[in-house]
This record gives structure tokens, C-alpha cells and sequence, in this order.
């Protein structure tokens, strides 16, 4: 794994839904066994590109997700590297059946995507926005879970998680309108947290993903600036999870603030707790959505209303210290 850190909280000129296309372009052309199954959102997620590229291999399914999951696991059983995309609610929910039975039961390694994830599903309104994606993928048997924040992260995953083969596996995007994080060039490694901030004065670790990693920085911040030192973790990847970095970090900072555009209770805030209460007992606190549905609204409107902001991780940070 090798990053390079930006964190100005500038948006980017790209969308993340290309850091998928653009890798999977690359893909294509030097693996003719990559194909691509949608759900008739050429248009929403730029996947066009790919079908008039590689028109063989770009299918179509319509708005029929559970069967488009079943043709992702038809293609993979006859060795087919197979990714399939709808908006999150449909890639989970509606085609969750198909995805455990058909594809992970089965061991065939299915490349579930997942667009629009929590409160960026915006104007499409509460039927369209997942607080739960994640949480149903979670549950399935050796699957892999991604919550990427930017576009070279989705990009480098995505072909990180191309080359994985038996496992089912499901990445939430963000489509558009993100804030860059990190620097082109830099790589993950699938399973392994990174560190963006830290010291030897850290008083708690704040472990976020996806659009809660620049608010995360932002706090982290607003917290330097009162003299509060905490560490920064990047949790993109929630399953598997990075036992070994959290347990690190309760042990050297003896607190920890999750923050996710999920449901936190069966989201990363859950996950990192059983890690805690099973290897380190640790106070946590946790930012997301607890509990709720979704609704209409503009995104920066929601992440006020759900209180995904790095106001609330500053207040989660010093509700945890209290508890120290």
C-alpha cells in the first residue's frame, strides 16, 4: 500500500463513477474475460463508455436487478471476471437473494457496485438511499465490503477487487460531487486501514470511510486547533476488517469515534465495537445514522439533518474522552 494524502477539502474536477470506468476501460482491454452486467443506468454511472467499447462484453439486464445478479453469476461460473451495477438500494436489496444464494453460496466471485450509497442518493429520495447496503453484504459468508471516499480510490480498488476470485464482493461509489483525498498513484491494499493523521500525543482515533473521511479531517482540524491531538483512520474496507489497526489504536489512544454514511449500528461502528469488545475494551462513540430512514433533500442538507459532519465527530470525540 502506498498513498499519498491531499485532504484540502477541494472538490474534484473528475466524478468517482469514471474511477470505475476508466479502470474498468483498462481492464477490459488487457483481460477479455472482465464484462460488466447494468441495470439500465448507462447514462447515470457512465458506463456507456463501456458498451460502445466493448459491446460484447457490456450487458444490459434492464430494470430487473435479481436477474441481472443472476446472469453477474452465470458469467462468472463459465470464468468470467463479472461486476454488476445499480444504485445501492437495488444492488442490495432487491438482488440480495440472487447475491448470497447464486453467486456466494456458490463461490463465484461476483463484483457487486453499488452507486448513491446514504445520503448521497439526494433528490431520489428515501426509497433510494441505503443506510443498509453494506450491513446486508457484511452478512454474507467471506464476502469483502468496500467504502471507498474518492476517485483513486475507486479506481485502484477496483481492480484490486477484479483479481479477487471466489468471493463475493460489494463496493459502494459515490457518483459524483466528492471531495478528493487522495493524490493519483496511490494504492490500497483490500483489508488494511490507512493512517492519515497521527502522533505520539493522540488522546482518541477517529476511524471513518467514505464521505465521513473528509469531515473526519476536518475535525481533526477544528480538534488541533483546541489543542485535542487524535488520530485519523481511512476504514475503507469493512469486511474484512483491519482487527489489528484498531486494537493498535485503542491500545496507544485508549478512545475511539466511528463515522460512516450508514447505519452504524449494523454499519462500521458495529463492526469496529465487536472488534473492541472482543480484543480491547475500549469506549467508542459512534457518528452516522442511528436508527432511521432516508428522505429528499440536497446532500449537504441530509449530512446536517443525520448529523454526518465533522462538528459531530468534534463532539463525539470529546463525549468519548469523558469517558476515558
Amino acid at each position: 500500500m502506498s498513498i499519498t494524502l491531499i485532504g484540502k477539502h477541494e472538490k474534484d474536477s473528475r466524478n468517482c463513477r469514471d474511477g470505475y470506468v476508466n479502470a474498468m476501460l483498462e481492464l477490459m482491454e488487457a483481460d477479455k474475460s472482465v464484462c460488466h452486467v447494468d441495470c439500465d443506468l448507462y447514462n447515470c454511472i457512465n458506463t456507456a463508455k463501456l458498451a460502445k467499447a466493448y459491446p460484447d462484453r457490456t450487458i444490459n439486464a434492464g430494470i430487473a436487478e435479481a436477474n441481472a445478479m443472476g446472469i453477474a453469476a452465470g458469467l462468472t461460473a463459465t470464468g468470467k471476471k463479472a461486476w454488476i451495477h445499480s444504485f445501492g438500494c437495488f444492488s442490495s436489496r432487491r438482488a440480495f437473494d440472487q447475491a448470497f444464494m447464486s453467486a456466494a453460496y456458490a463461490k463465484l466471485g461476483v463484483k457487486v457496485l453499488g452507486s448513491d450509497p446514504g445520503v448521497c442518493a439526494a433528490y431520489n429520495g428515501g426509497t433510494h438511499m441505503p443506510f443498509e447496503d453494506c450491513a446486508l453484504y457484511m452478512s454474507v459468508p467471506d464476502a469483502i465490503v468496500i467504502d471507498p471516499v474518492d476517485y483513486v480510490q475507486v479506481y485502484d480498488l477496483t481492480k484490486k477487487l477484479t483479481a479477487v476470485e471466489g468471493r463475493l464482493s460489494y463496493m459502494r461509489m459515490i457518483r459524483k460531487g466528492f471531495t478528493t483525498v487522495y493524490a493519483d498513484g496511490s494504492e490500497f491494499e483490500i483489508g488494511k486501514g490507512v493512517t492519515l493523521k497521527e502522533s505520539d500525543n493522540d488522546v482518541a482515533t477517529i476511524i471513518a470511510s467514505g464521505i465521513m473521511v473528509d469531515e473526519s479531517l476536518k475535525a481533526y482540524e477544528k480538534l488541533q486547533e483546541e489543542g485535542i491531538s487524535v488520530r485519523v483512520i481511512d476504514m475503507f474496507t469493512w469486511k474484512p476488517i483491519d482487527e489489528d489497526l484498531i486494537v493498535k489504536c485503542a491500545k496507544e489512544t485508549g478512545a475511539i469515534v466511528t463515522a460512516e454514511n450508514h447505519n452504524c449500528t449494523v454499519g462500521l461502528g458495529a463492526a469496529v465495537a465487536r472488534v473492541l469488545s472482543e480484543k480491547a475494551p475500549t469506549p467508542v462513540e459512534m457518528v452516522g445514522v442511528h436508527d432511521q430512514f432516508g428522505q429528499v433533500g440536497a446532500q449537504a442538507y441530509l449530512q446536517e439533518v443525520y448529523k454526518l459532519t465533522a462538528d459531530e465527530v468534534v463532539a463525539n470525540v470529546k463525549k468519548v474522552l469523558a469517558r476515558k
